[in-house]
């Protein structure tokens, strides 16, 4: 079985944000079966029809094909009014269009939510996995990651508490078996 390319789409857009912190140490967590790189969503301009032409924007066209390159999807989400932020709608969005052309489609996933409150980004859990049922992508089922007390899990110096370290390298050896029965050989 060859190494397989992962997109991190990482939903906070914040430099010190703890979703990124936290998808920077899934990476690290990451059997040698994958290999995961962030793709970037900040500097994508909001959907628009309009911009949708023979040229469409540069930063679109690198979104789409750096997922497109990807063998597996793994979505890392801070929850806001229980849905996922606006940049990460708009790169679902953008990803998904033009029409008949999703990058999407296929591609083993996986989500991991947090909050800072107890539910542990469950409602931007569900929000994602809504979109993705439509966009035709396969979720893993479990083990499911909502992390609650987000802001408490990452270390001063950007390393995981040990029993969150434990639980998400369990989670990311779940999700390559994942994307090896999903995405094959």
């Amino acid at each position: 079985m060859g190494t397989k390319n992962i997109a991190v789409i990482v939903g906070s857009l914040r430099k010190e944000s703890i979703s990124r912190k936290i998808a920077e140490n899934l990476i690290a967590l990451a059997p040698s079966s994958l290999k995961p790189a962030i793709v970037e969503i900040g500097d994508l301009p909001l959907y628009n029809l309009d911009l949708e032409t023979e040229a469409p924007p540069p930063s679109w066209q690198r979104f789409r094909d750096q997922v497109r390159a990807a063998q597996g999807l793994l979505f890392v989400t801070p929850e806001f009014n229980r849905s996922v932020p606006g940049a990460l709608k708009n790169a679902i969005d953008v990803g998904s269009r033009p029409y008949g052309k999703s990058v999407w489609a296929g591609k083993p996933g996986a989500i991991v939510s947090g909050s800072i409150g107890n539910i542990g980004g469950f409602g931007a859990n569900h929000a994602l996995r809504q979109s993705m049922v439509f966009l035709d992508v396969p979720l893993m089922q479990q083990p499911e990651v909502y992390l609650s007390g987000f802001d408490k899990l990452v270390q001063p110096d950007g390393s995981l508490v040990p029993t969150t370290q434990e639980f998400l390298r369990k989670f990311m050896h779940a999700f390559a078996a994942w994307v090896d029965k999903i995405a094959g050989s």
